[in-house]
């Protein structure tokens, strides 16, 4: 498709998406906790839509009215094996979270996904499942999907050191924990997104959290909830890089959720000096509020160290912001982007040159000689949605030609009506 080009101001309020990674989590707690779990503002995009059809596949029944959705939860013991494999389309999240929640089932699960899934490792998922008891396999060396996991009858507490930063490692390694028998000890390389462990506590079940290291019992019983899910920061990641960038432009993005994990974009933002304000409010179990962005003169920062995962989803949109600050802006150890829905790293440097930016992929991470004009070319988001979205707001800076985006589809993944709120800002 041919993108909207040549913003000259973006203004208004929008209200972004529910949060992608507290969506497929609230499926996830309602199908092993006991009662009716009722969840409010769910991300009806794809992803998530692939957890919730997989624990139907499951057993577990869930009533979605468009607005509402309530899931029949009973607990661990009473999932039932899939007829069939389960399809997991393109979600990484699904297939590594179910993975750790299928641990201790006494029946044989298959889950697979789309092209991009299939090359996704999974053997640092599998590994620590294996030491707790579970059979698992995947194909090749990294264990790629599709994997056929078998529960073990009775799993076996362990002491994990987490080789990455990975929140999808870490909340696989507790869902099967809470089926072991004893005590499981994680530690974390970086901390990562803490939403499982909030939820484990929401719900009513026991963890303790000292920084890095992570530890809670098996065999608890979790009581269904009410969730309340708030706008992803991911997904308003975009926005507050298209308001810092675009000339003319002051956006506010309302109940914009402000979890410390996941606030890391913020931190940069203010680094370089955008102008950015937030009014934050707390709800009984999250952080939100409105974030107000402004054109700004920004200049050129390092990000590297335990910063990254607090913001590796949105690297792509900051790589973007980066292009537009005074001098060179440097991210280090950012590896984990080389195993997302595509190598992010080289993925942003190759569509962003086309449109005539200054970057340079590096074995971890990216170099950005910002202060460059873009101009219009043919780009694609190899199937990943934020590389999709992150070209669109590429776009907005662009002067002279078109820019044609292949594979646009891909933005549904996790932001269905993406184009429309950007139309509203641009009216």
């Amino acid at each position: 498709m041919q993108l909207k080009i040549n913003a000259t101001g973006l203004n208004g309020t929008i209200e972004v998406p529910g949060d992608k990674s507290i969506s497929h989590r609230s499926i996830m707690f309602g199908a092993i906790s006991h009662g009716e779990t009722v969840i409010k503002n769910f991300l009806r995009a794809e992803d998530c839509l692939s957890t919730l059809h997989a624990f139907e596949q499951l057993g577990v029944k869930i009533e979605d009215d468009g607005e509402i959705i309530r899931v029949q939860g009973d607990g661990f013991e009473h999932l039932k094996a899939a007829k069939q494999p389960i399809d997991i389309g393109n979600s990484g999240t699904s297939i590594r979270l179910i993975s750790g929640i299928l641990a201790g089932s006494d029946f044989t699960t298959t889950l697979f996904g789309d092209d991009t899934i299939a090359k996704r490792p999974m053997n640092r998922v599998l590994n620590p499942l294996r030491q707790m008891g579970v059979v698992a396999r995947g194909v090749g060396n990294l264990e790629t999907p599709p994997i056929e996991i078998t529960g073990g009858s009775k799993l076996t507490p362990i002491t994990y050191t987490m080789p990455i930063a990975s929140a999808q490692v870490k909340s696989a390694i507790i869902f099967a924990a809470l089926q072991a028998e004893g005590e499981t000890v994680i530690i974390e390389k970086e901390k990562t997104r803490d939403h499982t462990e909030d939820m484990i506590r929401q719900f009513g079940g026991e963890i303790t959290v000292e920084d890095k290291l992570v530890k809670l019992r098996g065999s608890q019983q979790l009581v269904a909830q009410e969730v309340l899910v708030p706008g992803d920061i991911s997904s308003a990641a975009f926005f507050m890089v298209a308001g810092l960038i675009v000339p003319n432009s002051q956006i506010t993005i309302k109940n914009v959720g402000l979890n410390p994990t996941r606030t890391g974009i913020i931190d940069v933002i203010q680094a370089m000096g955008g102008k950015l304000s937030i009014e934050e409010t707390q709800s009984d179990n999250n952080v939100a509020g409105t974030v107000i962005v402004k054109t700004s003169e920004l200049v050129a920062t390092e990000i590297s160290g335990a910063i990254i995962p607090r913001l590796i989803d949105e690297l792509p949109i900051i790589a973007l912001l980066a292009t537009q600050a005074s001098g060179v802006t440097v991210i280090r150890d950012a590896e984990e982007l080389k195993v997302k829905e595509t190598n992010r790293i080289d993925a942003v440097a190759c569509e962003l040159s086309k449109l005539g930016a200054d970057i340079t992929p590096t074995d971890d991470g990216l170099i950005i000689k910002g202060g460059k004009s873009l101009h219009g070319g043919k780009v694609t988001t190899y199937g990943d949605h934020r590389i999709g979205m992150m070209l669109q707001i590429a776009a907005l800076l662009v002067k002279e030609g078109r820019v044609e985006l292949e594979r646009s589809e891909a933005i549904a993944t996790s932001y269905p009506r993406f184009f429309a709120d950007l139309a509203k800002l641009s009216r």
